[in-house]
């Protein structure tokens, strides 16, 4: 798989939570190189739905979601700026000076302005940055901006996809974009092995607004297992080697009480017999992921945890190593292969 320019083309389409019809409907066109049937539920989450070869009655699905984080249009000043507040988890530090695009009734780039450090009082340095004290300016006046931006309309970060060196990407999105990836490369894995049992690719929406389309699709599909794809902390020099994970050693497979023991076992005999590097996720309870909300739909779904290391999580600046992505295809393709 051309992991590049797949991330590239993904990081670029919009996917707030609670607009994701855009990214959906990309990520469908995707899905149709190689599963069976595909449909978009009202909740704008893609099912792919891919026949196994046995005759089991059993359904697994993979899931990983599509959303990410930004903004929302709160109110327009008498001088054109734009307030707005945030979808999703953003340190308010990191919005200072960024570019972003408004979606209203056409596309309006804009720039959330900041104060020059010549303009500062001392007493100014010492405050934290709060989001009701930002703006974006679009330089157009209230009449005109008015007659193209909404309250309630989305606003996007305004960056691309780049390369590092070390087989490395930056982007917006790549949580949980990556994920996305993921699921592509298992489909394509699984298009040359066999696998008994039914699988179902879902691209879920509104993770980051407290999981809502994995609670809706676990509920629809109702898998005998499910297997959730998110990202984890990335490695990185202010932060605690027990809560984050290296870039480019492999996919994290999560062990505690939210996730299946018996699988999770399976899945590291798996990583053991490909010579697939894994790490460890110690998660002793909430994962704060969709494996939260898969595990307890219906009458219970066993479900497994795989993470791909993401430094910087929630910027405009998220960092992975595409390797990362490779062996996690690689790792819950064999395993479904080997159910």
């Amino acid at each position: 798989m051309e992991y590049l320019n797949v991330l590239k083309d993904l990081s670029m389409y919009v996917g707030v939570s609670g607009r994701e019809k855009e990214i959906s409907q990309y990520i469908e066109g995707l899905f149709k190189n190689y599963c069976d049937e595909v449909r978009i539920d009202e909740f704008y989450n893609v099912c792919g739905y891919k026949k196994g070869s046995g005759d089991t009655g059993k359904k697994i699905m993979i899931m990983a979601h599509h959303d990410e984080i930004g903004m929302l249009v709160k109110s327009i000043d008498d001088r054109g700026f734009v307030k707005f507040t945030n979808i999703g988890g953003i340190d308010t530090k990191i919005l200072l000076a960024q570019e972003v695009i408004i979606h209203g009734s056409e596309d309006i780039y804009g720039v959330i302005g900041a104060k020059p450090p010549h303009l500062l009082k001392p007493e100014d340095t010492k405050k934290a940055v709060k989001m009701e004290d930002l703006y974006i300016d679009t330089g157009l006046s209230k009449e005109n901006i008015s007659k193209l931006v909404s309250i309630g309309d989305v606003i996007t970060f305004k960056t691309y996809l780049f390369e590092l060196k070390g087989n490395k990407l930056s982007s917006k999105c790549l949580d949980n974009r990556a994920g996305v990836a993921a699921l592509l490369d298992i489909m394509e894995r699984l298009s040359k092995l066999s696998h008994n049992d039914d699988v179902i690719f879902v691209a879920t929406s509104q993770e980051e607004l407290g999981l809502s389309g994995a609670k809706i699709a676990s509920y629809n599909i109702n898998p005998d297992m499910a297997i959730v794809i998110d990202a984890c902390h990335g490695e990185i020099p202010d932060a605690s080697k027990d809560e984050t994970y290296a870039l480019g050693k492999g996919p994290a497979i999560a062990i505690g009480p939210n996730i299946h023991r018996a699988y999770t076992n399976k899945i590291i005999e798996v990583a053991k017999e490909e010579n697939i590097p894994y790490q460890i996720d110690v998660e002793p309870g909430n994962t704060g992921t969709e494996a939260w909300a898969t595990q307890v739909s219906r009458a219970g779904i066993p479900s497994l945890l795989i993470s791909i290391p993401v430094k910087y999580m929630h910027t405009t600046v998220e960092t992975l190593h595409i390797n990362d992505i490779k062996n996690t295809g690689k790792l819950v393709s064999r395993f479904v292969s080997g159910l």
